[in-house]
């Protein structure tokens, strides 16, 4: 028999420092969850492909057109193919606007590019033409005399902020709320300038808002370099007028559905992690970032998971809402829906500022405190981009569920490109990264294991 020879204290001690660093270097089983993840997502997903059968087949998926309802059977379909143990159509009745034929706007002998906003009324069968009066808020309706006029709210996006997003809302009260307000003070139409922080000539549309009582007006959102040129037309003839056609029409609300898909869960089936994006966009938009990228990147986090052989404990729940553009009437009839079955919603977790580069997500709870609890995996998404957790409001669609205990979140993709095609025809399949696409739906997925795994 060979005896082994005695280690010295100094040996021995150095063998312990040794194993111990080979354990701190080992990963731990959350490193390795997440690792399975991102490779499943970036060597095996049909993500884009699958975003590629959306827009293709269904574009132009405004509330109401059989466009919409077309993509509705596609994302259960879709669920299905992807592993959900089950599926439901949940009925909705949505607005139903239609934008008729391509709307005009001419100063003088010179067409402006415009695009008709949401819930927009219609001109005269042979158009109107009438004195422009510019304007840089809302607040300058107080002194400006629209009578009679057209109201054109030219106030550009802010481009000192880094987060554009922030840029869009400030600048979103003119068209969302500026036609109504117009239409009060006796305007007879609006023109809008596009919110994008790009110099082209694609108009982007985008809802706007006539609360009861408020004359519907035609309402029309111009490019951003048609809105240049108006302006500059102005400050030479502040008298010159603008012939406006448009020709939309409201119709009677339609039935629409938000579709669910779920993976029941092994220890807590009756709580509820949810992901989802809205499977609505513009009539004129294929909608690939705004959100189709959203719709396939929920349903991708149900296939990352099952491909990595992850059984969630809490049940997984995939939700494409509908009517999130012009009308949220998806996202109140799920949350009404949710609280009259005294749903318990863990996360709800919403993907729709596009399939860019992921770089963080936005918590909130009623605690506010969520982005701090969250925080504490920083460590495990550096490696893959996702730098840091902020406070917010997870976004349109999940939000009335924070009113319900549920923490929201939202991913925050880099933002930088997003308001370049937002609501135009040119948010198009061609604009779509495939591995950002991948990496952000690998990011939820990568959340959701870990608040599965952990909570908050």
């Amino acid at each position: 028999m060979r005896l082994l020879p005695r280690l010295t204290p100094i040996a021995l001690g150095a063998a312990v420092c040794l194993n111990s660093l080979i354990a701190a270097d080992a990963p731990s089983a959350d490193e390795q969850m997440l690792r399975a993840l991102y490779t499943a997502a970036l060597t095996t997903s049909p993500a884009y492909e699958n975003l590629r059968t959306l827009v293709t087949k269904h574009p132009g998926r405004l509330a109401g057109s059989k466009n919409l309802e077309g993509a509705v059977r596609w994302g259960e379909a879709l669920l299905q193919a992807s592993g959900a143990d089950r599926t439901e159509l949940q009925p909705v009745t949505v607005p139903h606007w239609e934008r008729g034929a391509p709307e005009s706007v001419r100063l003088g002998t010179h067409s402006l590019a415009a695009a008709a906003l949401g819930n927009s009324g219609a001109t005269p069968a042979d158009g109107l033409t009438a004195p422009v009066v510019e304007l840089q808020s809302l607040d300058a309706l107080a002194t400006a005399d629209v009578k009679g006029k057209i109201a054109f709210f030219n106030r550009p996006m802010n481009p000192r902020h880094i987060s554009t997003g922030l840029a869009y809302s400030e600048a979103g009260d003119q068209r969302n709320r500026g036609p109504a307000a117009a239409a009060k003070l006796g305007a007879v139409g609006v023109l809008v300038r596009s919110l994008t922080l790009t110099l082209d000539d694609h108009p982007h549309t985008g809802n706007t808002t006539f609360p009861p009582g408020t004359p519907r007006i035609p309402a029309v959102a111009l490019s951003t370099v048609a809105a240049d040129r108006l302006s500059a037309a102005l400050r030479q003839d502040p008298a010159l007028t603008v012939e406006m056609q448009v020709h939309s029409r409201t119709l009677e609300d339609a039935l629409s559905h938000n579709v669910l898909g779920e993976l029941k869960g092994s220890a807590f089936p009756e709580k509820i992690i949810l992901v989802g994006g809205h499977l609505d966009s513009w009539d004129i938009a294929p909608g690939a970032h705004d959100d189709g990228a959203g719709c396939v990147q929920s349903i991708e986090v149900l296939r990352l998971l099952k491909a990595v052989g992850y059984t969630p404990r809490h049940t997984l729940r995939v939700v494409l809402f509908t009517n999130e553009e012009n009308g949220l009437r998806g996202a109140t009839a799920y949350s009404t829906a949710a609280k009259a079955k005294n749903e318990i919603h863990v996360l709800a977790l919403e993907t729709d500022s596009g399939g860019y580069q992921p770089r963080s997500f936005n918590l909130g709870n009623a605690a506010g405190n969520a982005h701090q609890l969250a925080a504490r995996w920083q460590p495990l998404f550096a490696p893959y981009g996702v730098g840091h957790f902020q406070k917010g409001t997870g976004g349109a669609d999940v939000g009335p569920l924070l009113a319900h205990g549920a923490t929201v979140a939202g991913l925050t993709p880099d933002s930088q490109r997003y308001f370049d095609i937002h609501h135009t025809a040119e948010d198009s399949l061609d604009k779509v990264n495939k591995r950002e696409l991948e990496l952000g739906a690998a990011a939820m997925a990568a959340l959701v294991y870990l608040v599965d795994q952990h909570g908050l």
